[in-house]
């Protein structure tokens, strides 16, 4: 491994963190430079980035329900943006060709067509770190654009069969059915890895076979990923197995952003191409925005999701090599899609970085392309009568909506951005209701200064969110106290410049609390308490 691939990648990723940006746009920095010094890539730092693409897939299939895809504003949503995107783009693209834009002339109807396509794709790899790094991914605009991904890797799989004349083998259906049948066993023996690191090589032979599974019977590895990483999403250590794999996924994609920035060496016509097609992406969202909102989504959600699928895809790279290798357009146009596709990463990543502040800003307008009926997962929902809110039903969150309950009584009640979680809560007889600390709408809906609530306690895993929150309930005239907990000694200041009431440090605190139970039923420190007691009585 050349020890510059690190260095650079360090360095621009610090850079960029450094004002306010995600780091994955500083790996992409770092693969440009490296470039243009000459650094070269290599086999090791692409198979990286494959390793990292196909484990990134795996984890998304542990978060999937089959169920998901089979909604309206997934299935249709997908099949009519790409449709729509192919002929808008390939007109534009022909309309370029007609003004004699270099690269464009040399493109027929039917290449043309075959470069809105590789352009249809939005970035699975972006979009998850993005979702990731705003722990969102079990929102609601999370789950819509994952599964909008998802149907376009389904839908690339099917191309990459059709172009290269690779027929899935007769054996790809029993393969499936041995899968699913063996489920179960499969199940009990994620089970019995326990907790350590045999659980992380269980997740990884998993990746590997289904990989490899597939790839045998003429299938796409990366589906055989998706699809393995399936068989295990209602498994109760699927969250735990995730965890365990995030710093191998996040290792290999590093390699993955590193190996795009260093895969090519544009010419100056080749950038202003792909300057140009970064410019047009704004179709591309707008295009998801009227789509989903036409499926009765709300505008916020509709908003969120386009904008997370603001990009080019690194599978339009997939598609421009095939059309390299059989002939179809000239390698140049590999250079010009990588690099569109690195410009849309860094114009999307800053807005991602603040979608919930600037969908706050423009609520009202973007609330004119609502439908007047919702769906039933976007109806807002009524706190009742409840006393005491906590935000974000969490382990940290359903503590301490148990402890709070048995103290005061039913005037308490959850929330969570969560669908299933919220289910999973309401069938153990928690009053939890579903709702986005983070979503500006969700404060107006629920008019905290009109309501009964006293104490809101944050839960909340990002402290950005907790004092957007706090913003949020201020705004709305509420007047009661407000406690949150951090998990980091360097985050209680922002929430006291925030004027919170108290602020409950989780690792700090964890020891008090330890402490404390432990007085309360071990017979040692009875004894001991009983003791000092004597001895003050002595003493007086």
């Amino acid at each position: 491994m050349n020890p510059l691939w690190i260095v650079a990648a360090f360095f621009f990723g610090a850079l960029v963190s450094r004002i306010g940006l995600p780091p994955l746009v500083g790996y992409l920095l770092a693969g440009f430079a490296l470039n243009s010094i000459g650094v070269p890539g290599s086999e090791m730092l692409e198979t990286a980035a494959d390793a990292g693409v196909t484990l990134l897939l795996f984890t998304i299939g542990l978060k999937l329900k089959i169920k998901t895809l089979a909604k309206p504003e997934i299935w249709a949503g997908t099949t009519i943006h790409m449709t729509v995107t192919v002929i808008l783009f390939g007109i534009l693209i022909q309309l370029l060709r007609v003004a004699g834009l270099p690269l464009f002339e040399q493109l027929t109807v039917q290449t043309s067509l075959l470069v809105a396509f590789a352009l249809s794709f939005s970035s699975t790899v972006f979009a998850v770190k993005v979702l990731e790094g705003k722990n969102e991914m079990a929102s609601r605009h999370a789950v819509i654009a994952i599964g909008i991904l998802i149907m376009q890797d389904i839908i690339a799989v099917i191309f990459l069969a059709a172009s290269t004349g690779k027929i899935p083998s007769l054996w790809a259906v029993p393969l499936l059915a041995l899968l699913f049948i063996a489920r179960p066993v499969l199940g009990k023996l994620m089970t019995l890895c326990g907790h350590g690191e045999l659980l992380m090589l269980f997740g990884i032979l998993m990746t590997v076979a289904g990989y490899s599974g597939f790839e045998l019977v003429g299938l796409k590895g990366d589906l055989g990923a998706l699809v393995t990483g399936m068989l295990f999403a209602a498994h109760p250590k699927t969250q735990e197995l995730a965890n365990r794999l995030l710093g191998f996924k996040d290792l290999f994609l590093i390699c993955f952003f590193l190996n795009i920035g260093i895969s090519g060496s544009p010419t100056l016509s080749g950038i202003i191409i792909a300057l140009l097609l970064a410019l047009i992406m704004p179709l591309k969202t707008a295009l998801f925005f009227i789509l989903l909102a036409r499926f009765r989504l709300r505008a916020r959600t509709t908003f969120l999701s386009s904008l997370s699928l603001s990009n080019y895809s690194e599978f339009g790279l997939i598609v421009g090599s095939i059309g390299v290798a059989q002939g179809w357009i000239s390698s140049e146009w590999l250079v010009v899609i990588a690099i569109a596709l690195s410009l849309t990463f860094i114009l999307a990543a800053p807005l991602n970085a603040v979608s919930h502040s600037i969908y706050a800003r423009f609520s009202g307008q973007l609330k004119s392309f609502e439908t007047l009926v919702r769906l039933p997962e976007d109806m807002p929902l009524d706190a009742g009568k409840a006393e005491i809110v906590i935000l974000g039903m969490g382990g940290v969150g359903t503590s301490a909506y148990d402890a709070m309950k048995r103290r005061y009584g039913d005037i308490v009640i959850g929330v969570d951005f969560n669908a299933e979680k919220v289910r999973q809560h309401r069938k153990k007889a928690r009053r939890v209701i579903f709702g986005d600390a983070d979503d500006s709408d969700f404060w107006k809906r629920f008019e905290p200064s009109e309501s009964t609530v006293r104490l809101v306690m944050l839960a909340l895993p990002d402290p950005k969110t907790s004092i957007f929150a706090i913003e949020q309930m201020k705004e709305q005239g509420y007047t009661g106290q407000i406690t949150a907990s951090v998990r980091y000694e360097d985050e209680i200041p922002l929430l006291q410049k925030a004027e919170v009431d108290a602020v409950y440090s989780l690792y700090e605190e964890a020891g008090v609390g330890f402490a404390d139970h432990v007085c309360e039923h071990v017979d040692y420190c009875t004894a001991k308490k009983q003791l000092a007691d004597n001895i003050t009585i002595l003493q007086d």
